[in-house]
């Protein structure tokens, strides 16, 4: 048996090498590293699969996010609503701009930000929500949406584990994941869906003018050469990273197949299982695996990592620590207790290895070594 990692980059490479190694060649030859013929293509070619009217490629999510927060021209002390289950960089970019991020609860189901708990949080100083599609998944968009119209608030979505994803509203209308808000950022970090081979991210919205004033703050708030009309940020996909992705998008639907396949696998092998509940489905949306994420119950959550490691079986846990508990970012109007939900998840989720190179060897292995752990 193949050793089992969180991520196979290196067999996934080892089926496109020809591709990849090609376009990286054309642009070393071609000496246009920095904002190269190759970004432009690959542009085009996400605007053209994700249905988004304008693609902007920047340096990394994190980025992504923080322009997308500048464009909207908000104001220090604006509020900002964001799930306490999720990365840090969704809350992170929001207090750099000295907005106020405002945490809620998730549902304990999906992991995704509470619809009900978003409409109990706001307030006149609320401008913003930053629904997170946790783990590849869409937050529950069509009631997202319809809150932040009620109360004439944007929407931008962190997109950056779901690229790929769609979302059906109640009408039948299917839109993309980070397509449906104002503003949608995502992530092309090696490990995602659509990974890179270093840090890479993209902004997506069908806006004409916030598309042109996203693209100025990405480039020092320039539009005209040495012509600042704002204050911008430094931050481009390189037309290195801009190859491989290029390479790499005609496959993010197989991509996205395998991922659902091994889901589907551990699914069944954890059916009916006491001490595992596997990962909830949003109604309206498909699910692409950026992890596989279970709610572990009934046994210690940390025993079975270490039984999983001894046995040469990776796991991670995302995240140990809500947002409202991580020392940044304590907040006095919250306190333990406040988010049951994810405080909860935070003691009990464990991701096992997910990705494109997974075989049915592996995946037997994974499952029958967990719930012999678990049963132990």
């Amino acid at each position: 048996m193949r050793q089992i990692q969180m991520v196979d980059l290196q067999a996934q490479y080892q089926r496109i090498k020809r591709d990849i190694d090609a376009g990286i060649q054309e642009v070393i030859e071609s000496a246009a590293f920095v904002k190269g013929p190759k970004v432009a293509e690959f542009q085009t070619h996400l605007e053209q699969y994700t249905g988004a009217k304008h693609v902007i490629p920047v340096g990394n999510g994190t980025d992504a996010l923080q322009i997308a927060l500048m464009a909207l021209g908000m104001k220090p002390g604006d509020e900002v609503i964001t799930p306490t289950f999720t990365f840090i960089a969704t809350a992170e970019v929001v207090a750099l701009l000295g907005l106020k991020p405002v945490v809620v609860d998730v549902n304990w189901e999906t992991m995704n930000m509470d619809t009900e708990a978003v409409r109990r949080a706001i307030t006149p100083k609320t401008k913003a929500i930053v629904p997170v599609h946790l783990f590849g998944q869409c937050a529950e968009m069509d009631k997202l949406l319809a809150l932040a119209k009620e109360h004439h608030l944007y929407v931008i979505e962190d997109a950056c584990q779901a690229i790929g994803a769609t979302y059906t509203f109640p009408d039948g209308i299917t839109k993309q994941a980070g397509t449906m808000g104002d503003i949608g950022c995502t992530s092309f970090f090696p490990s995602k869906n659509l990974g890179c081979y270093g840090d890479g991210g993209a902004i997506f919205t069908n806006d004409d003018e916030l598309a042109a004033l996203m693209r100025a703050i990405a480039n020092h708030g320039m539009v005209i050469r040495y012509h600042h009309d704002r204050v911008g940020v430094n931050s481009r996909l390189d037309s290195i990273q801009a190859a491989v992705l290029d390479a790499k998008l005609p496959h993010l639907n197989e991509y996205i197949a395998a991922r659902q396949k091994a889901a589907t696998y551990y699914d069944r092998a954890f059916a009916g299982c006491e001490y595992i509940l596997i990962p909830g489905r949003q109604n309206h949306s498909s699910h692409v695996f950026h992890q596989y994420t279970l709610r572990v119950t009934g046994v210690n959550r940390d025993a079975l990592r270490e039984g999983l490691a001894a046995r040469g079986i990776p796991s991670m846990v995302y995240y140990p620590i809500p947002l409202h508990q991580q020392p940044a970012y304590i907040d006095p109007r919250y306190k333990k207790g406040d988010f049951p939900v994810a405080e909860k998840l935070a003691g009990c989720v464990l991701s096992l290895p997910m990705h494109t190179e997974l075989d049915n060897e592996q995946l037997a292995y994974i499952t029958s070594s967990v719930l012999e752990l678990c049963r132990k």
